[in-house]
Formats: structure tokens, sequence, C-alpha cells
């Protein structure tokens, strides 16, 4: 039951996460100065990304699965995770052009779809 709670706590953060990436990326498109005018979205992310870790942390150990030959799906998603995190930190930096940011925002994602097609088959497992 336990593992079933941290698992709703994971996928709820995922969804946050995604959601509140798409929400940034669109007001920075827009030109909207989010981070001045909404101070919440420059700090909440981290808290529930810090969340979203550890619960996923927590049901790798549960789990006994870890990244490597026996789950090769796992070291996947860590590494597309390195990825989103880069691509999106470039697409919500302040001054890029328009199409750069929407370029960074397109790779961003794709990487987040990759870790959830890992995720639903465990491809390479």
């Amino acid at each position: 039951m336990l593992y079933l709670i941290i698992r709703h706590i994971h996928l709820t953060c995922v969804l946050l996460t995604v959601t509140l990436f798409v929400l940034r990326g669109g007001l920075g498109l827009m030109g909207v100065d989010w981070r001045v005018r909404w101070p919440v979205l420059r700090w909440l992310p981290h808290v529930n990304d810090t969340l979203l870790l550890s619960a996923g942390l927590t049901l790798m150990v549960m789990s006994g699965q870890y990244p490597g030959p026996a789950h090769p799906w796992l070291a996947g998603k860590l590494l597309l995770l390195l990825a989103y995190i880069g691509a999106g930190k470039q697409a919500l930096q302040p001054g890029l052009t328009r199409a750069a940011a929407l370029g960074w925002l397109v790779v961003a994602l794709g990487c987040v779809g990759g870790i959830v097609a890992l995720a639903m088959t465990r491809w390479g497992g």
C-alpha cells in the first residue's frame, strides 16, 4: 500500500512539473515576465521537483530496481531527465529569441515524452 501511495505522489508531481514547465514556457513565449509578476513560479517548481525526485528514488529502492544492465529503461529515464533539465534550463532563459525558446521547449518536452514512454513500457528491461 505504501508503494502505491508513493507512486501516486510521484505521478502527481510529474503532472505538476510538466504543467508548471509548459506554463512558464508559454508565458515566456508570450513575453510575460513571470519571474517578476508571479514569484511563486520561480520556487514552486523546485519544491515540486525535489518531491518528485525523492518519490522516484524511494520507488527505486522499494522495488529494488536500479539503473544498469538489469534495468536499462531506468538508466534511459535518468539520462533523459538530465537532458530535460538542460533543455528546460535553456528554454526558460530570459532574452532568448522566441524561436530559440520554442525550440528548447520542444526538445525538453520530447525528453519528457521519452521518460514517460520508458516508464510505461519499460523497454529494454
